[in-house]
């Protein structure tokens, strides 16, 4: 069983207490918390701190401002499939990369979903960090009832029912010398790009 979902303000709230929430995105559902509060999400996964997490924005306009950053000029070919469902690892340092890549604070993984509740959710909450809703190393749970059931310290954000996911994790690329390297196939295929 669902529960009732809590108010935007209730919402808000628990993230600015450093409480985490489940969200519906385009991909996969996300648990998600502000980026100060990072390590409650590792825990409750049992996740290792070498699987770095991804900071998840409503535009990309919202993650340059964040970071402080802008694009470069050979970004575009990712930033094209924005918003979706591809996750685009930049190099950056500073106290974002330290939250959500502690072992490797050199770059992070940035996406903006194509997902309208999810794009309302981080326009009012800012960029959060964010990883699928399962524990390390099992299925990703796709339904808001496994999620509550699973994680019963986590809000689930509304409304009800959630937009079905694709059910299929983004594709990872990371900018390397110049040119975009897949980490992970997923949703968005790279084969074509060039290197």
């Amino acid at each position: 069983m669902i529960p009732d979902p809590p108010s935007p303000e209730q919402l808000h709230r628990h993230l600015r207490a450093h409480g985490v929430i489940a969200m519906a995105t385009d991909t996969l559902p996300a648990l998600a918390a502000r980026p100060e509060a990072a390590s409650q999400i590792w825990q409750l996964k049992g996740r290792s701190l070498d699987k770095p997490l991804i900071l998840m924005a409503a535009t990309a306009e919202q993650l340059w401002q964040a970071l402080n950053i802008s694009p470069q000029d050979g970004w575009q070919q990712a930033l094209d499939h924005w918003p979706g469902a591809l996750t685009m690892v930049v190099p950056y340092r500073g106290q974002l990369a330290q939250w959500l890549n502690p072992r490797q604070p050199t770059s992070l993984g940035l996406r903006v979903p194509d997902h309208g509740a999810a794009q309302n959710l981080l326009r009012r909450s800012g960029p959060l960090a964010t990883t699928s809703a399962n524990r390390s190393g099992e299925p990703a749970l796709l339904e808001p009832a496994a999620i509550a059931m699973a994680f019963p310290q986590v809000l689930l954000a509304g409304p009800f029912p959630w937009k079905a996911p694709s059910g299929q994790a983004s594709t990872v690329v990371a900018w390397r010398s110049g040119q975009w390297i897949t980490m992970r196939k997923g949703a968005i295929e790279t084969r074509d790009w060039p290197s």
